[in-house]
């Protein structure tokens, strides 16, 4: 990625960013101005129709802004081709969704592998040590040969969040990770996050919960397409609500 990839102290940036759909007039996102830096663990809070799903598909790269600038590690992703957006997005964010996505016809091993396979950097041989890795870091290496339909929902999203993982990606996007599971699988997944976060990695979590979002060290709110800071809900050594 050191072609694409630039070194910069933050790790995403978005300024004046606006997005409408090609068949409205209407802005769907207004003035967006954002800065996620490495190690940040930021939640994004917003009701059905607030435009916190558009941010998200746009923050993953699957939308590109109608006005404004989007960087991600000093680069401006505006106007790059689909080919280098994709390279980006395969190497530099990890995605956990609400309904796992999971191939049911794939063992763990393979759903996890499967980012690697668009990963021309990573060769075949490395693939076993790399989903072990993630694996262990979920604490799910155990079931390496299950198949999805084999495990409960809370061990299919560990696996899900391995398959994020799996690249060793700088950003990682959760969209309501755990609207599928019950309270106590809940708190799993967000002890997990925090873990994961401890150990450096960066995460953006997308909710509608209040409660979730006070576990991460900052919330933003997205009201009518606004973004809005609610400050720092955390210091380091403060414990999570």
């Amino acid at each position: 990625m050191s072609d694409i990839i630039n070194n910069s102290p933050s790790l995403i940036e978005m300024t004046s960013l606006n997005f409408h759909y090609p068949k409205t007039k209407t802005d769907v996102l207004h003035d967006i101005n954002l800065t996620i830096n490495q190690g940040d663990y930021i939640a994004i809070v917003g009701t059905s129709g607030s435009g916190k799903s558009t941010l998200l598909s746009i923050l993953g790269l699957l939308n590109q802004p109608t006005q404004g600038n989007y960087s991600i590690l000093g680069t401006n992703t505006t106007h790059l081709t689909q080919s280098s957006l994709s390279l980006i997005k395969n190497h530099e964010i990890g995605f956990i969704f609400q309904n796992f996505n999971l191939l049911t016809q794939l063992s763990v091993f393979d759903n996890v592998a499967l980012p690697l396979t668009y990963n021309p950097q990573v060769k075949r041989v490395q693939y076993r040590n790399k989903v072990l890795k993630a694996l262990q870091q979920v604490d799910m290496e155990d079931f390496i040969d299950r198949s999805p339909d084999q495990l409960s929902g809370g061990q299919q999203q560990r696996v899900a969040i391995a398959r994020a993982l799996v690249n060793g990606p700088s950003l990682i996007l959760a969209d309501e990770p755990t609207g599928n599971l019950d309270s106590k699988n809940s708190l799993q997944v967000f002890d997990l996050l925090e873990r994961l976060n401890i150990q450096g990695k960066t995460i953006c979590l997308i909710t509608h919960d209040d409660a979730y979002a006070q576990k991460a060290k900052s919330i933003w709110q997205i009201l009518d397409g606004k973004l809005y800071t609610q400050g720092n809900q955390k210091t380091e050594g403060q414990d999570s609500v």
